[in-house]
């Protein structure tokens, strides 16, 4: 068999047709209708975006971070993880945690939250993602309108949390803060804890 054969077997039979994206790429509301589509499949600019295995600082860093928002967060606001929030017709990520603001809808059919309902959000840097996570995503969430930005990254074996906060000047994101200690604020809402704690291997 030919090359142009197997290509052509494996585009008519064992690839799912999400593989192949429309000429506009996908939109938003696409990742609810793709079928068998890997879980935390992510949406960027139009493209699927696939997401690596976690590794142990991520996912150990993401279930302390996320016992700590809750710990602190206002009972009228709600923290997720790992949902995915609309930022426009064809942006559609998934931060590692978002806190909801006051009011948003929340039940067991939703499968993604619209930047409005956003007042915080988080993302835990991979070596895979790294590049997305510091630089798209930041530039995504602020011209959506997402008031606060944390962005936690490894330091030497240790957890640093970079806060920013959105500037509504230039619609973009201005660091206000890189905890290594303590991360003691006062906006989106009072919070104060050891970040030491949030990776000890």
């Amino acid at each position: 068999m030919t090359a142009e054969a197997v290509i052509a077997e494996m585009t008519s039979s064992s690839l799912p047709d999400w593989v192949f994206p429309p000429p506009q790429g996908f939109a938003a509301e696409d990742l609810d209708h793709l079928p068998d589509l890997p879980a935390h499949t992510e949406l960027i600019d139009g493209s699927l975006v696939f997401v690596a295995p976690q590794r142990d600082f991520h996912s150990l860093v993401l279930y302390r971070l996320h016992v700590e928002l809750d710990r602190f967060a206002p009972a009228d606001h709600k923290v997720r993880q790992e949902m995915s929030v609309k930022l426009g017709p064809r942006q559609r990520p998934e931060p590692d945690l978002i806190v909801l603001a006051p009011g948003t809808f929340t039940g067991s059919e939703v499968t993604y939250f619209d930047a409005a309902d956003v007042v915080l959000a988080v993302e835990v840097i991979s070596p895979e993602s790294a590049l997305r996570d510091t630089k798209r995503k930041p530039v995504l969430y602020a011209e959506a309108g997402i008031p606060h930005f944390w962005l936690v990254e490894e330091t030497q074996g240790k957890a640093t949390v970079v806060v920013h906060e959105l500037s509504p000047t230039t619609r973009s994101y201005v660091v206000t803060g890189i905890h290594h200690d303590r991360l003691k604020l006062s906006v989106p809402f009072p919070i104060d804890f050891d970040v030491t704690t949030l990776y000890e291997p």
